[in-house]
């Protein structure tokens, strides 16, 4: 595995302040260890240095791949040299199966995993019911997560590797976040080591017209590290 240090320093070669290589998009299809089929897509700048596998929001509410968060995320990352890998779950629009509750989910990050290249350190980034999910893989090439308004309790706190992990974690809570506000996300997240927490002002779990701007705190936070 790729030290985390070693990942954010790499990322310095592609910041978002320097040249931004031309991005290539296409559409995939991604297999899980259960058989099903998974709709996906994926951006990819020249000469790639890390990926990112972003999770969506909730799907029986209406979250998809194509999401406001997840989009943004998605058009963002891969100027900072990441390749960007978006996906539904299963259920989820083109994607075969039916909806597990986040048991079945974490399959389907792993599959996401399995495309990116097998030598570059890759993060897991969600939104919601996404980043419950993406906190719950702990799989050895992960080096860091993002959290988008984690509800903390679509998989258990306790079931989530990411809670003892010393690899760093991002969680960015809404203000008025209608389901795990930032007081109760510090209370429940309060021994994570290697966390940070960032509190969108006026926000509620939606995020509606915040979406560059959390784009834009996730890029601060791989800057953060890289001029450290």
């Amino acid at each position: 595995m790729i030290p985390w240090w070693l990942f954010l320093l790499l990322l310095g070669r592609h910041g978002r302040h320097g040249t931004v290589c031309p991005v290539v998009t296409q559409t995939l299809t991604l297999y899980t260890a259960d058989g099903l089929r998974l709709e996906a897509e994926l951006a990819r700048p020249d000469n790639p240095e890390a990926g990112v596998v972003i999770c969506h929001p909730h799907p029986t509410y209406g979250g998809d791949m194509h999401s406001p968060i997840t989009t943004a995320l998605f058009e963002a990352m891969p100027t900072a040299g990441f390749i960007a890998l978006r996906f539904n779950f299963r259920g989820t629009g083109r994607s075969e199966g039916t909806h597990d509750d986040g048991i079945g989910e974490r399959l389907d990050v792993a599959a996401a995993i399995e495309v990116l290249e097998e030598d570059v350190p890759v993060a897991l980034a969600g939104w919601s019911l996404g980043a419950d999910v993406a906190l719950a893989i702990g799989d050895e090439r992960v080096a860091a997560w993002i959290a988008v308004a984690a509800p903390l309790r679509i998989v258990p706190p306790e079931q989530m590797p990411a809670a003892s992990d010393l690899r760093p974690k991002l969680l960015i809570v809404p203000e008025y976040d209608q389901f795990r506000s930032p007081e109760s996300a510090a209370e429940v997240t309060s021994s994570w080591p290697a966390t940070d927490r960032v509190v969108v002002p006026g926000a509620d779990h939606f995020l509606v017209g915040q979406s560059q701007r959390v784009a834009e705190i996730v890029l601060t936070f791989w800057d953060r590290f890289r001029l450290a």
